[in-house]
Protein backbone atom coordinates (compact mmCIF):
# COMPACT_ATOMS: atom_id res chain seq x y z
CA UNK A 1 0.00 0.00 0.00
CA UNK A 2 1.27 3.63 -1.02
CA UNK A 3 2.42 5.84 2.34
CA UNK A 4 0.07 8.54 1.21
CA UNK A 5 -3.59 8.32 -0.91
CA UNK A 6 -2.68 9.43 -4.53
CA UNK A 7 -2.44 12.86 -5.74
CA UNK A 8 -4.40 14.52 -2.88
CA UNK A 9 -1.19 14.38 -0.07
CA UNK A 10 -3.38 12.55 2.68
CA UNK A 11 -1.54 9.85 4.53
CA UNK A 12 -2.54 6.72 5.21
CA UNK A 13 -3.56 5.81 9.03
CA UNK A 14 -2.84 2.84 10.34
CA UNK A 15 -6.28 0.39 9.58
CA UNK A 16 -6.74 1.65 6.20
CA UNK A 17 -8.79 -0.59 4.02
CA UNK A 18 -6.43 -2.69 1.32
CA UNK A 19 -9.70 -3.10 -0.42
CA UNK A 20 -10.71 0.20 -0.77
CA UNK A 21 -7.57 1.81 -1.60
CA UNK A 22 -6.94 -0.93 -4.13
CA UNK A 23 -10.39 -0.12 -6.22
CA UNK A 24 -9.11 3.85 -5.23
CA UNK A 25 -5.93 3.17 -7.02
CA UNK A 26 -7.91 1.33 -10.42
CA UNK A 27 -9.84 5.17 -10.70
CA UNK A 28 -6.96 7.27 -9.68
CA UNK A 29 -6.90 8.24 -13.51
CA UNK A 30 -10.08 9.68 -13.87
CA UNK A 31 -9.57 11.21 -10.23
CA UNK A 32 -6.50 13.06 -11.13
CA UNK A 33 -6.66 16.93 -10.48
CA UNK A 34 -4.84 18.84 -13.41
CA UNK A 35 -3.46 22.18 -12.99
CA UNK A 36 -5.08 24.99 -15.32
CA UNK A 37 -4.47 28.30 -15.68
CA UNK A 38 -3.86 31.22 -13.01
CA UNK A 39 -2.66 28.45 -10.74
CA UNK A 40 -5.92 26.66 -10.19
CA UNK A 41 -6.08 22.98 -9.30
CA UNK A 42 -8.93 21.93 -11.35
CA UNK A 43 -10.39 18.79 -10.24
CA UNK A 44 -11.75 17.56 -13.29
CA UNK A 45 -15.10 18.87 -14.14
CA UNK A 46 -16.23 19.82 -10.42
CA UNK A 47 -14.22 23.22 -10.09
CA UNK A 48 -15.69 24.03 -14.09
CA UNK A 49 -18.85 23.36 -13.07
CA UNK A 50 -19.79 24.70 -9.71
CA UNK A 51 -17.45 27.66 -10.85
CA UNK A 52 -18.97 28.67 -13.74
CA UNK A 53 -22.79 28.10 -12.62
CA UNK A 54 -22.03 30.37 -9.78
CA UNK A 55 -20.26 33.17 -12.55
CA UNK A 56 -23.23 32.53 -14.12
CA UNK A 57 -25.51 32.72 -11.14
CA UNK A 58 -24.13 36.32 -10.15
CA UNK A 59 -24.03 37.92 -13.46
CA UNK A 60 -27.95 36.69 -14.16
CA UNK A 61 -29.00 38.16 -10.70
CA UNK A 62 -27.72 41.38 -11.38
CA UNK A 63 -28.16 41.73 -14.91
CA UNK A 64 -32.40 40.76 -13.98
CA UNK A 65 -32.37 42.29 -10.52
CA UNK A 66 -36.38 42.83 -10.93
CA UNK A 67 -36.86 39.24 -12.62
CA UNK A 68 -34.91 37.45 -9.72
CA UNK A 69 -36.30 39.28 -6.88
CA UNK A 70 -39.85 37.98 -8.59
CA UNK A 71 -38.15 34.34 -8.81
CA UNK A 72 -36.83 34.25 -5.16
CA UNK A 73 -39.36 35.81 -3.47
CA UNK A 74 -41.76 33.10 -4.97
CA UNK A 75 -39.19 30.09 -4.33
CA UNK A 76 -39.18 30.31 -0.74
CA UNK A 77 -42.66 29.72 0.34
CA UNK A 78 -43.55 27.37 -2.79
CA UNK A 79 -40.36 25.16 -0.70
CA UNK A 80 -41.53 25.49 2.33
CA UNK A 81 -45.19 24.58 1.85
CA UNK A 82 -44.44 21.48 -0.46
CA UNK A 83 -41.62 19.76 1.09
CA UNK A 84 -41.86 20.61 4.95
CA UNK A 85 -42.69 16.92 5.71
CA UNK A 86 -39.76 16.09 3.97
CA UNK A 87 -37.26 17.84 5.63
CA UNK A 88 -38.69 17.24 8.97
CA UNK A 89 -38.82 13.23 8.23
CA UNK A 90 -35.18 13.55 6.96
CA UNK A 91 -33.54 15.36 10.34
CA UNK A 92 -35.87 12.91 12.59
CA UNK A 93 -33.97 9.92 10.41
CA UNK A 94 -30.81 11.37 11.13
CA UNK A 95 -31.28 11.86 14.92
CA UNK A 96 -32.19 8.09 14.86
CA UNK A 97 -29.00 6.81 12.90
CA UNK A 98 -27.06 8.35 15.49
CA UNK A 99 -29.16 7.34 18.69
CA UNK A 100 -28.83 3.62 17.14
CA UNK A 101 -25.18 3.90 16.43
CA UNK A 102 -24.24 5.61 19.90
CA UNK A 103 -25.98 1.94 21.78
CA UNK A 104 -24.77 -0.82 19.07
CA UNK A 105 -21.46 -2.39 18.81
CA UNK A 106 -20.66 0.19 15.74
CA UNK A 107 -20.14 2.61 18.37
CA UNK A 108 -16.89 0.85 19.48
CA UNK A 109 -15.28 1.40 16.00
CA UNK A 110 -12.35 3.95 16.12
CA UNK A 111 -12.14 6.56 13.89
CA UNK A 112 -8.41 6.32 12.28
CA UNK A 113 -7.96 2.70 12.94
CA UNK A 114 -8.14 0.22 16.30
CA UNK A 115 -4.37 1.58 17.17
CA UNK A 116 -5.83 5.35 16.59
CA UNK A 117 -5.05 7.65 19.66
CA UNK A 118 -6.76 11.35 19.41
CA UNK A 119 -5.25 14.31 18.33
CA UNK A 120 -5.99 16.49 20.98
CA UNK A 121 -7.12 16.41 24.77
CA UNK A 122 -10.79 16.68 25.64
CA UNK A 123 -10.48 19.92 26.35
CA UNK A 124 -9.01 21.47 22.88
CA UNK A 125 -11.18 19.10 20.96
CA UNK A 126 -14.84 20.26 23.40
CA UNK A 127 -12.93 24.04 22.73
CA UNK A 128 -12.72 23.53 19.21
CA UNK A 129 -16.74 21.19 19.10
CA UNK A 130 -17.85 24.75 20.95
CA UNK A 131 -16.10 26.77 18.29
CA UNK A 132 -18.56 24.85 15.53
CA UNK A 133 -21.45 25.63 17.57
CA UNK A 134 -20.34 29.71 17.41
CA UNK A 135 -21.58 31.92 14.11
CA UNK A 136 -23.56 34.42 12.75
CA UNK A 137 -26.62 32.68 13.30
CA UNK A 138 -26.46 32.74 16.82
CA UNK A 139 -26.06 36.55 16.95
CA UNK A 140 -29.02 37.01 14.73
CA UNK A 141 -31.39 34.75 16.35
CA UNK A 142 -30.32 34.69 20.13
CA UNK A 143 -32.63 37.46 21.22
CA UNK A 144 -34.84 37.02 17.95
CA UNK A 145 -36.10 33.88 17.90
CA UNK A 146 -36.83 33.36 21.65
CA UNK A 147 -39.07 36.00 21.56
CA UNK A 148 -41.11 35.60 18.23
CA UNK A 149 -41.80 32.23 19.28
CA UNK A 150 -42.87 33.08 22.47
CA UNK A 151 -45.05 36.02 20.60
CA UNK A 152 -46.05 35.26 17.55
CA UNK A 153 -45.01 31.78 15.50
CA UNK A 154 -47.12 29.74 18.22
CA UNK A 155 -45.27 26.34 17.93
CA UNK A 156 -47.70 23.33 18.55
CA UNK A 157 -50.77 25.83 19.01
CA UNK A 158 -49.34 27.24 22.79
CA UNK A 159 -51.21 30.54 22.78
CA UNK A 160 -49.38 34.36 22.51
CA UNK A 161 -48.65 36.35 26.15
CA UNK A 162 -50.91 39.07 24.05
CA UNK A 163 -53.82 40.01 22.99
CA UNK A 164 -54.70 42.20 19.66
CA UNK A 165 -54.17 45.78 21.39
CA UNK A 166 -50.64 44.42 22.95
CA UNK A 167 -52.17 44.02 26.21
CA UNK A 168 -50.04 41.26 28.33
CA UNK A 169 -52.57 38.17 29.30
CA UNK A 170 -51.35 37.09 32.29
CA UNK A 171 -52.31 33.12 31.95
CA UNK A 172 -50.64 32.94 28.87
CA UNK A 173 -47.14 33.79 29.87
CA UNK A 174 -45.58 31.25 31.66
CA UNK A 175 -46.44 28.79 28.48
CA UNK A 176 -45.88 31.15 25.79
CA UNK A 177 -42.25 31.62 27.67
CA UNK A 178 -40.86 27.70 27.74
CA UNK A 179 -42.39 27.21 24.62
CA UNK A 180 -40.46 30.49 23.37
CA UNK A 181 -37.37 29.00 24.42
CA UNK A 182 -37.86 25.36 24.10
CA UNK A 183 -39.20 25.65 20.33
CA UNK A 184 -35.32 27.73 19.56
CA UNK A 185 -33.59 25.06 21.54
CA UNK A 186 -35.32 22.45 18.81
CA UNK A 187 -33.79 24.52 16.08
CA UNK A 188 -30.40 24.68 17.79
CA UNK A 189 -30.35 21.51 19.50
CA UNK A 190 -29.83 17.39 18.72
CA UNK A 191 -31.22 17.76 14.96
CA UNK A 192 -28.52 20.46 13.75
CA UNK A 193 -25.87 18.22 15.57
CA UNK A 194 -26.84 14.92 13.81
CA UNK A 195 -26.94 16.64 10.29
CA UNK A 196 -23.27 17.87 11.05
CA UNK A 197 -22.47 14.31 12.77
CA UNK A 198 -23.74 11.90 10.21
CA UNK A 199 -21.85 14.47 7.46
CA UNK A 200 -18.31 14.93 10.17
CA UNK A 201 -18.87 10.85 10.68
CA UNK A 202 -18.90 9.52 7.22
CA UNK A 203 -15.61 11.83 6.18
CA UNK A 204 -13.86 10.86 8.93
CA UNK A 205 -14.54 6.98 8.72
CA UNK A 206 -13.81 7.50 5.08
CA UNK A 207 -11.41 9.36 5.08
CA UNK A 208 -9.04 7.98 8.33
CA UNK A 209 -10.16 4.04 7.99
CA UNK A 210 -10.46 3.96 4.29
CA UNK A 211 -7.51 5.96 3.14
CA UNK A 212 -9.66 8.06 0.93
CA UNK A 213 -9.64 11.89 -0.38
CA UNK A 214 -11.46 14.30 2.50
CA UNK A 215 -14.36 14.64 -0.04
CA UNK A 216 -17.81 13.96 -0.04
CA UNK A 217 -17.95 11.57 -2.82
CA UNK A 218 -15.66 8.85 -1.19
CA UNK A 219 -18.62 8.47 1.61
CA UNK A 220 -19.78 6.54 -1.23
CA UNK A 221 -17.69 3.79 -2.11
CA UNK A 222 -19.69 1.07 -0.26
CA UNK A 223 -22.88 1.94 -2.59
CA UNK A 224 -21.02 3.31 -6.45
CA UNK A 225 -18.26 1.76 -6.12
CA UNK A 226 -15.73 3.44 -8.90
CA UNK A 227 -18.64 5.34 -10.23
CA UNK A 228 -17.52 7.57 -7.25
CA UNK A 229 -14.33 8.54 -9.24
CA UNK A 230 -16.52 9.40 -12.47
CA UNK A 231 -19.56 11.49 -13.19
CA UNK A 232 -21.46 10.33 -10.00
CA UNK A 233 -18.81 11.48 -7.67
CA UNK A 234 -18.78 14.61 -9.52
CA UNK A 235 -22.65 15.23 -9.16
CA UNK A 236 -22.37 14.83 -5.67
CA UNK A 237 -19.61 17.26 -5.31
CA UNK A 238 -21.12 20.02 -7.09
CA UNK A 239 -24.50 19.63 -5.36
CA UNK A 240 -21.95 19.41 -1.94
CA UNK A 241 -20.34 23.10 -3.42
CA UNK A 242 -23.56 24.53 -4.67
CA UNK A 243 -25.07 23.72 -0.80
CA UNK A 244 -21.93 24.78 1.45
CA UNK A 245 -21.79 27.88 -0.92
CA UNK A 246 -25.48 29.20 -0.57
CA UNK A 247 -25.96 28.23 2.75
CA UNK A 248 -22.81 30.27 3.30
CA UNK A 249 -23.71 33.29 1.50
CA UNK A 250 -27.03 33.50 3.65
CA UNK A 251 -25.19 33.46 6.98
CA UNK A 252 -23.25 36.14 5.24
CA UNK A 253 -26.29 38.29 4.22
CA UNK A 254 -27.44 37.77 7.89
CA UNK A 255 -24.38 39.26 9.36
CA UNK A 256 -24.13 42.48 7.04
CA UNK A 257 -27.76 42.93 7.35
CA UNK A 258 -26.98 43.06 11.33
CA UNK A 259 -23.64 44.65 10.86
CA UNK A 260 -25.76 47.88 9.01
CA UNK A 261 -28.39 47.74 11.78
CA UNK A 262 -26.36 48.13 14.70
CA UNK A 263 -23.73 50.70 12.86
CA UNK A 264 -27.30 52.54 12.37
CA UNK A 265 -28.22 52.10 15.93
CA UNK A 266 -24.68 52.75 16.98
CA UNK A 267 -23.49 55.58 14.95
CA UNK A 268 -26.52 56.54 12.94
CA UNK A 269 -25.16 55.48 9.59
CA UNK A 270 -28.10 55.08 7.46
CA UNK A 271 -29.04 51.10 6.86
CA UNK A 272 -29.42 50.93 3.13
CA UNK A 273 -28.71 48.00 0.77
CA UNK A 274 -25.63 49.93 -0.18
CA UNK A 275 -24.15 50.19 3.18
CA UNK A 276 -24.95 46.48 3.24
CA UNK A 277 -23.17 45.73 0.04
CA UNK A 278 -20.13 48.16 0.53
CA UNK A 279 -19.98 46.07 4.03
CA UNK A 280 -20.07 42.52 2.22
CA UNK A 281 -17.03 44.12 -0.03
CA UNK A 282 -14.95 45.22 2.83
CA UNK A 283 -15.48 42.21 4.92
CA UNK A 284 -14.41 40.27 2.13
CA UNK A 285 -11.25 41.92 1.59
CA UNK A 286 -10.35 41.45 4.79
CA UNK A 287 -11.41 37.83 4.74
CA UNK A 288 -9.13 37.53 1.52
CA UNK A 289 -6.38 39.07 3.47
CA UNK A 290 -6.90 35.94 6.18
CA UNK A 291 -6.54 33.73 2.88
CA UNK A 292 -3.27 35.14 2.20
CA UNK A 293 -2.11 34.21 5.26
CA UNK A 294 -3.48 30.61 5.36
CA UNK A 295 -4.79 29.01 8.42
CA UNK A 296 -2.69 29.67 11.13
CA UNK A 297 -1.62 33.06 10.50
CA UNK A 298 -5.33 34.21 9.61
CA UNK A 299 -8.42 32.15 10.22
CA UNK A 300 -7.01 30.24 13.31
CA UNK A 301 -5.88 33.96 15.24
CA UNK A 302 -9.33 35.38 14.15
CA UNK A 303 -11.16 32.57 15.59
CA UNK A 304 -9.34 32.68 18.90
CA UNK A 305 -10.45 36.23 19.14
CA UNK A 306 -13.75 35.72 18.42
CA UNK A 307 -14.07 33.39 20.95
CA UNK A 308 -13.04 35.38 23.43
CA UNK A 309 -15.14 37.85 22.91
CA UNK A 310 -18.31 35.84 22.12
CA UNK A 311 -17.87 34.74 25.99
CA UNK A 312 -16.82 37.92 27.12
CA UNK A 313 -20.38 39.42 26.02
CA UNK A 314 -22.41 36.20 27.47
CA UNK A 315 -21.00 36.61 30.63
CA UNK A 316 -21.68 40.61 30.48
CA UNK A 317 -25.20 39.39 29.55
CA UNK A 318 -25.60 36.94 32.36
CA UNK A 319 -23.78 38.79 35.36
CA UNK A 320 -25.77 42.63 34.55
CA UNK A 321 -29.48 41.03 32.87
CA UNK A 322 -31.83 38.86 35.04
CA UNK A 323 -29.08 36.28 36.00
CA UNK A 324 -31.94 33.92 37.99
CA UNK A 325 -34.39 34.38 35.86
CA UNK A 326 -31.73 33.69 33.09
CA UNK A 327 -30.44 30.15 35.16
CA UNK A 328 -33.87 29.82 35.86
CA UNK A 329 -35.00 29.69 32.12
CA UNK A 330 -31.88 27.89 30.99
CA UNK A 331 -33.00 24.61 33.01
CA UNK A 332 -37.04 25.40 32.54
CA UNK A 333 -36.44 25.58 28.46
CA UNK A 334 -34.29 22.31 28.64
CA UNK A 335 -37.18 20.59 30.29
CA UNK A 336 -40.20 21.77 27.53
CA UNK A 337 -37.68 20.94 24.94
CA UNK A 338 -37.51 17.19 26.22
CA UNK A 339 -41.43 16.99 26.71
CA UNK A 340 -41.90 18.73 23.22
CA UNK A 341 -39.22 17.31 21.01
CA UNK A 342 -41.28 14.51 19.78
CA UNK A 343 -44.52 16.58 18.87
CA UNK A 344 -42.02 19.94 17.11
CA UNK A 345 -40.69 17.04 15.30
CA UNK A 346 -43.79 15.56 14.09
CA UNK A 347 -44.25 15.99 10.11
CA UNK A 348 -47.56 15.70 9.61
CA UNK A 349 -51.22 16.83 10.79
CA UNK A 350 -50.48 20.28 12.68
CA UNK A 351 -51.44 23.78 12.06
CA UNK A 352 -48.36 25.67 12.98
CA UNK A 353 -47.63 26.60 9.63
CA UNK A 354 -45.89 29.24 10.36
CA UNK A 355 -43.63 27.74 12.67
CA UNK A 356 -43.12 24.63 10.74
CA UNK A 357 -42.78 25.91 7.15
CA UNK A 358 -41.47 29.62 7.76
CA UNK A 359 -38.61 28.66 10.56
CA UNK A 360 -38.18 24.92 10.78
CA UNK A 361 -37.85 24.22 6.95
CA UNK A 362 -35.78 26.61 7.12
CA UNK A 363 -33.49 25.66 9.11
CA UNK A 364 -33.38 22.20 8.35
CA UNK A 365 -31.99 23.13 4.96
CA UNK A 366 -29.84 25.56 5.84
CA UNK A 367 -27.73 23.02 8.32
CA UNK A 368 -27.77 20.64 5.70
CA UNK A 369 -26.39 23.29 3.39
CA UNK A 370 -23.68 24.06 6.33
CA UNK A 371 -23.15 20.10 6.82
CA UNK A 372 -19.89 19.92 4.36
CA UNK A 373 -18.51 23.32 6.09
CA UNK A 374 -19.33 22.23 9.54
CA UNK A 375 -19.20 18.43 8.90
CA UNK A 376 -15.31 18.71 7.34
CA UNK A 377 -14.40 20.89 10.15
CA UNK A 378 -15.32 18.26 12.81
CA UNK A 379 -13.63 15.35 10.96
CA UNK A 380 -10.18 17.04 11.06
CA UNK A 381 -10.18 17.63 14.48
CA UNK A 382 -12.00 14.11 15.44
CA UNK A 383 -9.61 11.31 14.83
CA UNK A 384 -8.83 8.78 17.42
CA UNK A 385 -12.24 8.93 18.65
CA UNK A 386 -14.40 5.59 18.83
CA UNK A 387 -17.68 6.47 17.01
CA UNK A 388 -20.08 6.27 20.01
CA UNK A 389 -17.58 9.16 21.83
CA UNK A 390 -17.76 11.35 18.36
CA UNK A 391 -21.59 11.04 18.25
CA UNK A 392 -22.15 11.80 22.07
CA UNK A 393 -19.83 14.71 22.41
CA UNK A 394 -20.67 16.29 18.85
CA UNK A 395 -24.37 16.04 19.17
CA UNK A 396 -24.16 17.07 23.22
CA UNK A 397 -21.53 19.52 23.86
CA UNK A 398 -22.20 21.97 20.78
CA UNK A 399 -26.17 21.57 21.35
CA UNK A 400 -25.58 23.04 25.11
CA UNK A 401 -23.11 25.55 24.28
CA UNK A 402 -26.21 26.45 22.07
CA UNK A 403 -29.04 26.28 24.39
CA UNK A 404 -26.97 28.67 26.75
CA UNK A 405 -26.52 31.59 24.11
CA UNK A 406 -30.36 31.48 23.63
CA UNK A 407 -30.89 31.15 27.55
CA UNK A 408 -28.28 34.38 28.09
CA UNK A 409 -29.72 36.57 25.23
CA UNK A 410 -33.46 35.21 24.58
CA UNK A 411 -33.87 34.57 28.59
CA UNK A 412 -32.84 38.55 29.23
CA UNK A 413 -34.82 39.90 25.89
CA UNK A 414 -38.02 38.03 27.38
CA UNK A 415 -37.56 39.25 31.12
CA UNK A 416 -37.26 42.47 29.28
CA UNK A 417 -40.42 42.31 27.16
CA UNK A 418 -42.74 41.37 30.27
CA UNK A 419 -40.90 43.83 32.59
CA UNK A 420 -41.72 46.82 30.65
CA UNK A 421 -43.65 46.05 27.54
CA UNK A 422 -44.19 49.53 26.63
CA UNK A 423 -40.62 50.92 26.53
CA UNK A 424 -38.75 47.42 25.76
CA UNK A 425 -37.13 47.82 22.38
CA UNK A 426 -37.21 44.13 21.72
CA UNK A 427 -40.81 44.51 21.97
CA UNK A 428 -40.57 47.36 19.58
CA UNK A 429 -38.29 45.52 17.12
CA UNK A 430 -39.34 41.60 16.85
CA UNK A 431 -43.66 41.56 18.05
CA UNK A 432 -44.85 45.29 17.37
CA UNK A 433 -42.70 45.96 13.91
CA UNK A 434 -40.62 43.20 12.85
CA UNK A 435 -36.97 43.99 12.47
CA UNK A 436 -35.16 41.04 13.11
CA UNK A 437 -31.53 43.34 12.35
CA UNK A 438 -32.28 45.33 15.15
CA UNK A 439 -33.10 42.74 17.79
CA UNK A 440 -29.94 42.18 19.71
CA UNK A 441 -29.10 46.16 20.11
CA UNK A 442 -32.53 46.42 21.77
CA UNK A 443 -31.69 43.75 24.18
CA UNK A 444 -28.26 45.70 24.92
CA UNK A 445 -30.01 48.83 24.85
CA UNK A 446 -31.45 48.08 28.07
CA UNK A 447 -28.57 46.86 30.00
CA UNK A 448 -25.43 49.33 30.95
CA UNK A 449 -22.65 50.29 29.05
CA UNK A 450 -25.02 49.76 25.56
CA UNK A 451 -22.59 51.81 23.21
CA UNK A 452 -19.71 49.29 24.15
CA UNK A 453 -21.53 46.23 23.97
CA UNK A 454 -23.32 47.30 20.66
CA UNK A 455 -20.50 48.07 19.32
CA UNK A 456 -18.85 45.04 20.54
CA UNK A 457 -21.62 42.93 18.78
CA UNK A 458 -21.21 44.56 15.42
CA UNK A 459 -17.35 43.36 15.87
CA UNK A 460 -18.10 40.44 16.82
CA UNK A 461 -20.55 39.68 13.78
CA UNK A 462 -17.99 41.38 11.27
CA UNK A 463 -15.29 38.96 12.70
CA UNK A 464 -17.56 35.98 12.67
CA UNK A 465 -18.37 36.83 8.77
CA UNK A 466 -14.45 37.19 7.97
CA UNK A 467 -13.38 33.66 9.70
CA UNK A 468 -16.92 31.92 8.01
CA UNK A 469 -15.52 33.14 4.47
CA UNK A 470 -12.14 32.32 4.85
CA UNK A 471 -13.13 28.82 6.20
CA UNK A 472 -16.01 28.18 3.67
CA UNK A 473 -13.53 29.03 1.31
CA UNK A 474 -10.83 26.83 2.42
CA UNK A 475 -13.87 23.66 1.90
CA UNK A 476 -15.16 24.50 -1.30
CA UNK A 477 -11.64 24.96 -2.12
CA UNK A 478 -10.79 20.90 -0.64
CA UNK A 479 -13.93 19.85 -2.61
CA UNK A 480 -13.22 21.45 -5.73
CA UNK A 481 -9.86 20.07 -5.91
CA UNK A 482 -10.63 16.09 -4.99
CA UNK A 483 -10.10 16.42 -1.19
CA UNK A 484 -6.65 18.26 -1.30
CA UNK A 485 -5.84 20.21 2.14
CA UNK A 486 -3.28 22.21 0.45
CA UNK A 487 -4.81 23.55 -3.09
CA UNK A 488 -3.39 26.34 -4.44
CA UNK A 489 -4.22 30.18 -2.48
CA UNK A 490 -6.06 31.77 -5.85
CA UNK A 491 -8.31 28.63 -6.19
CA UNK A 492 -9.39 29.77 -2.26
CA UNK A 493 -8.80 33.58 -3.05
CA UNK A 494 -11.86 32.88 -6.23
CA UNK A 495 -14.31 31.09 -4.23
CA UNK A 496 -14.11 33.93 -1.24
CA UNK A 497 -14.70 36.32 -3.53
CA UNK A 498 -17.50 34.77 -5.13
CA UNK A 499 -19.10 33.74 -1.66
CA UNK A 500 -19.30 38.00 -1.36
CA UNK A 501 -20.58 38.11 -4.63
CA UNK A 502 -23.02 36.01 -4.36
CA UNK A 503 -24.44 37.06 -0.92
CA UNK A 504 -24.64 40.62 -2.72
CA UNK A 505 -26.61 39.98 -5.31
CA UNK A 506 -28.94 37.42 -3.13
CA UNK A 507 -29.55 40.67 -1.39
CA UNK A 508 -30.00 42.91 -4.30
CA UNK A 509 -32.28 40.41 -5.65
CA UNK A 510 -34.91 40.00 -2.59
CA UNK A 511 -33.27 39.86 0.41
CA UNK A 512 -33.58 37.66 3.41
CA UNK A 513 -36.19 35.98 1.54
CA UNK A 514 -33.81 35.58 -1.28
CA UNK A 515 -31.41 33.85 0.79
CA UNK A 516 -34.20 31.56 2.66
CA UNK A 517 -35.23 30.60 -0.99
CA UNK A 518 -31.23 29.39 -2.40
CA UNK A 519 -30.14 27.49 0.47
CA UNK A 520 -33.63 25.71 0.86
CA UNK A 521 -33.25 25.17 -2.85
CA UNK A 522 -29.95 23.79 -2.46
CA UNK A 523 -30.42 22.39 0.99
CA UNK A 524 -33.51 19.67 -0.62
CA UNK A 525 -31.21 17.62 -3.29
CA UNK A 526 -28.53 17.83 -0.76
CA UNK A 527 -30.99 16.07 1.75
CA UNK A 528 -31.35 13.25 -0.39
CA UNK A 529 -27.25 12.73 -0.51
CA UNK A 530 -27.20 12.36 3.41
CA UNK A 531 -30.05 10.18 3.42
CA UNK A 532 -27.80 8.24 1.16
CA UNK A 533 -24.69 8.97 3.24
CA UNK A 534 -26.08 7.28 6.15
CA UNK A 535 -26.58 3.86 4.69
CA UNK A 536 -22.93 4.63 3.62
CA UNK A 537 -21.61 4.92 6.91
CA UNK A 538 -23.80 1.74 8.23
CA UNK A 539 -21.86 -0.58 5.32
CA UNK A 540 -18.34 1.10 5.79
CA UNK A 541 -18.56 0.67 9.84
CA UNK A 542 -20.09 -3.11 9.17
CA UNK A 543 -16.65 -3.60 6.87
CA UNK A 544 -14.52 -2.00 9.86
CA UNK A 545 -16.23 -4.70 12.14
CA UNK A 546 -15.48 -7.51 10.22
CA UNK A 547 -11.98 -6.56 9.58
Amino acid sequence: MADEVPNTGIPLPEGSSDIIQTDYEIGQDNFEAQVGPFGLDIHNPVFLISGLSIVLFVFYALVFQEQASEVFGALRPWLTRTFDWFFLSAANVFVLFCLVLIVTPYGNVRLGGAEASPDYTYLGWFAMLFAAGMGIGLMFFGVLEPVYHMAISEPLGVPAPFDADGNVIAANVDAAREMGLAATIYHWGLHPWAIYAIVALALALFSYNKGLPLTIRSAFYPIFGERVWGWTGHIIDTLAVFATLFGLATSLGFGAQQAAAGLEFVYGIPNTINVQVLLITGITAVALVSVLRGLDGGVKVLSELNMGLAALLLIFVLLVGPTLAILTGFGEGLIAYVRDVVPLSNPVGREDDGYRQGWTAFYWAWWISWSPFVGMFIARVSRGRTVREFIVCVLLIPSLVCVLWMAVFGGTAIDQVFASPETSLVKANVIDSYSPELSLFGMLADLPFAAVTSTLGIILVVVFFVTSSDSGSLVIDTITAGGKVDAPVPQRVFWCIFEGAVAIVLLLGGGLGALQAMVISTGLPFTLVLLLMCWAIFKGLQSERRA
